[in-house]
């Protein structure tokens, strides 16, 4: 063989080799887009909602990204850390109930709401129903009546003790006012403090015979401990009264108003992660849950499978229980990276 035929022959052979290589290269990266690319989750302090956040982190694993060890912060510093790129996403951020601190940390300048992930989250004030039943008591103005909020008194002071809930969640801003809107301030105590411990005192009173009186949302543990219907009723709002005056938003449920609005858990992204990142974004434009798939597992967490450990095998249970869907979003998302790159 001349030198010039061997020198073709080798040219043809590494081109070969080198299509091949890049062929392979293509398919390993078309399955995984997120490779190389690390990510980092920023959730709220409320161990039950974590759930969700191990369902996603899953499959941004599939995706092929190094997802990093998660943040942890109350809800306006949560926000900001995603708007100014600490964090790159979220699915811990209320449409209705977080919408000050959206707005605040730079609103769509800075992030993109990537999808409904969660919708159907109840707000509300309940009482037991034996108390509610006996003394016909429906709406949270009864409690203006100083011999209908005796009855909640649990310090002596006269007026009705309420477990409220911690600051900075955001919904203590909303049961403040409500105070003020429904001339309650004279009659209610609000307690706040550690959420789950005060609600650990409620159940007990509850067990003992007592009358209880709590805010709450749904989904999560409390609300398959102390059944409305069954053990708890919502008490109603005379009239929908927010902070921000929009009282044009859906408070209804089942008939009755509750006065907080029937929110959405939304997937929430650093917009220049975004852009970046189409697998990523489209994953969270399809990736959701109920609001009952979280209640039930809240209900494990509560009865003792509550460790990090636990929650990633309610993850994955949950995938595995939902595969084919779970695997629709994966595909979705990687064609989202071959549609960009054209």
């Amino acid at each position: 063989m001349n030198r010039l035929n061997f020198r073709r022959k080798y040219i043809n052979i590494i081109t070969g080799v080198a299509l091949t290589c890049t062929s392979a290269f293509s398919i390993a990266s078309a399955d995984k887009p997120g490779e190389g690319v690390k990510v980092t989750p920023m959730f709220s302090s409320v161990a039950e909602e974590r759930f969700r956040g191990e369902i996603v982190i899953a499959g941004l694993k599939d995706l092929g990204y190094e997802v990093q060890e998660p943040k942890e912060a109350e809800y306006a510093t949560m926000t900001l850390a995603v708007a100014y790129g600490d964090a790159d996403f979220t699915v811990q951020m209320n449409e209705i109930l977080h919408a000050s601190f959206y707005e605040k940390a730079g609103g769509d300048d800075t992030m993109v709401k990537a999808g409904a992930f969660m919708p159907g989250i109840l707000q509300g004030y309940l009482i037991d129903k034996k108390t509610a039943d006996q003394y016909h008591i429906k709406y949270i103005t009864d409690l203006q009546k100083p011999e209908i909020a005796k009855l909640f008194d649990s310090d002596g002071d006269g007026k009705a003790d309420m477990t409220g809930c911690n600051p900075g969640w955001g919904c203590e801003l909303v049961i403040a006012h409500h105070m003020k809107a429904y001339n309650l301030e004279k009659t209610v105590n609000v307690n706040q403090g550690s959420y789950f411990a005060l609600m650990a005192d409620t159940i007990t009173k509850f067990k003992e015979g007592k009358p209880i009186l709590y805010y709450t949302w749904v989904p999560q543990w409390i609300s398959n401990v102390l059944v409305e219907g069954r053990d708890v009723v919502w008490l109603e709002v005379p009239k929908t009264d927010l902070p921000d005056g929009k009282n044009d938003v859906n408070t209804t449920y089942e008939g009755k108003n509750l006065g907080f609005a029937i929110d959405t858990a939304n997937s929430v992204l650093n917009r220049k992660f975004a852009e970046k990142n189409p697998a990523a974004l489209k994953y969270f434009l399809l990736a959701h849950i109920t609001a009952a798939d979280e209640s039930a597992q809240n209900l494990k967490m509560q009865q003792g499978e509550n460790k990090p450990a636990d929650i990633q095998r309610h993850a994955r249970e949950w995938i595995s229980a939902h595969q084919q869907e779970y695997n629709e979003w994966l595909e979705a998302a990687r064609h989202a990276t071959t549609v960009a790159a054209k």
